[in-house]
């Protein structure tokens, strides 16, 4: 039974700086690709970042040069480091893992953490 957990939501001001972190557990699997994705209220969930087993990572536009995605491998973990936090990053923010299991690709969700910044 694979699960992911997440951690690290919470209130901050406009400007401030907060982490986010989403562990993998199971077993027999690969991670092939994990990625946060955010959901405002009465909006679309939306893509904000990734990293491919490789190591390579992608941002959305809108958090270009402020979010920092990582992973440590031998922790099954993501990480999502997000500076200088604006009212809209305010968001439900889930952690996607693309995991190789029985020899086919499945996608897992986390449960999500509410991130509100404001003042």
């Amino acid at each position: 039974q694979v699960q992911l957990v997440e951690s690290g939501g919470g209130l901050v001001q406009p400007g401030g700086s907060l982490g986010l972190s989403c562990a993998v557990s199971g077993s027999s699997f690969s991670i092939a690709a994990m990625a946060w994705y955010r959901q405002a209220p009465g909006k679309q969930r939306e893509l904000v970042a990734t990293i491919i087993s490789g190591g390579s990572s992608d941002y959305a536009d809108s958090v270009k040069g402020r979010f920092t995605i990582s992973r440590d491998n031998a922790k099954n973990t993501v990480y999502l480091q997000m500076n200088s936090l604006k009212p809209e990053d305010t968001a439900v923010y889930y952690c996607n893992a693309q995991l190789g299991i029985g020899g086919g690709i499945a996608g897992y969700w986390g449960q999500g953490t509410q991130v509100t910044v404001s003042s």
